[in-house]
């Protein structure tokens, strides 16, 4: 049976994305506290693929978990998909209306990612609150439910606070409600998987110190074929200061002809090409279409 890790413990964004991507399938799912940890099962072949949340609508690239994909393992992408990122307050009903213990809450236990996506709701209800930050957002709520005293609080899942028997204080406390997490899946091991009409292609191009506008010889490759880049970043190759990745998101497959070409053309002028995934990409809609 396939095992599949993803950042825990169970109630985490990532555990409820990772149960509706692989719904129905014969899937073992195995929880970890860290990014890493997650990564180095696949590697060390605990585990058969590794789930990492990617992006996010509102906090945009979660970069430590770019870097872990780029720095410490060697994992190709065999999927992508998104997943809304639902966040709510989470806590100990101190008896009434659930926003009358709001003046009680002085420490919200969660993740900077999830305090990120919340900012507004915070500022507008909780102004002067304490964060104290975690390693998943499911632990914030396991600690919550542990101390048992209403001045903290957590943001997480309802499925979290059902588990841990916890009150929802504030439902769906997002900035935005078009809130999205986008997801990969990563390892050796190939996923059986519904058909998709989108694919992806991400690479990570190291430019020659020598070679003056080889950035925009790396852009005109794909823009003279009509190759459409859906995202380009920068990202520290942590040798020297001022030493840049340029991590690439293509539309299309390296089955096509013209993306191959590409790549070719951008290897003859020095730079160097490390190919991260070739891909299908699925979209919360289409998924729940399959589901």
């Amino acid at each position: 049976m396939t095992r599949i890790a993803y950042l825990g413990p169970e109630g985490t964004v990532t555990h409820e994305a990772t149960a509706h991507f692989f719904s129905g399938q014969p899937y073992t799912f195995v929880p970890y506290k860290w990014i890493t940890d997650v990564c180095l099962a696949t590697v060390h072949e605990d585990t058969d693929i590794s789930v990492i949340p990617i992006e996010n609508t509102i906090d945009g690239t979660v970069n430590p978990h770019v870097d872990v994909l780029l720095h410490e393992v060697n994992l190709p992408i065999q999927a992508e998909w998104i997943y809304p990122s639902v966040q709510n307050l989470i806590g100990i009903h101190s008896g009434g209306q659930p926003e009358v213990g709001f003046s009680q809450i002085h420490t919200i236990v969660c993740i900077p990612v999830a305090i990120a996506q919340c900012q507004q709701f915070l500022k507008d209800k909780l102004p002067g609150v304490k964060f104290e930050h975690v390693s998943s957002t499911a632990e914030g709520v396991r600690i919550v439910q542990e101390r048992q005293d209403p001045g903290y609080a957590a943001i997480g899942t309802s499925t979290a606070a059902s588990m841990y028997g916890l009150t929802v204080l504030a439902a769906n406390i997002t900035d935005h409600e078009n809130n999205f997490t986008r997801f990969i899946a990563v390892g050796h091991r190939t996923l059986t998987l519904p058909p998709s009409d989108s694919s992806k292609t991400t690479i990570l191009v190291t430019l020659p110190e020598d070679y003056p506008g080889a950035l925009h010889q790396v852009l005109s490759a794909f823009a003279w074929r009509r190759i459409n880049l859906t995202k380009i970043e920068s990202r520290p190759t942590k040798k020297n200061l001022g030493s840049y990745f340029f991590y690439i998101d293509i539309e299309g497959s390296l089955q096509s002809v013209l993306l191959p070409n590409a790549i070719s053309e951008i290897e003859s002028i020095g730079c160097q090409v490390r190919i991260l995934g070739s891909y299908p990409i699925y979209s919360y809609q289409t998924l729940n279409a399959e589901v």
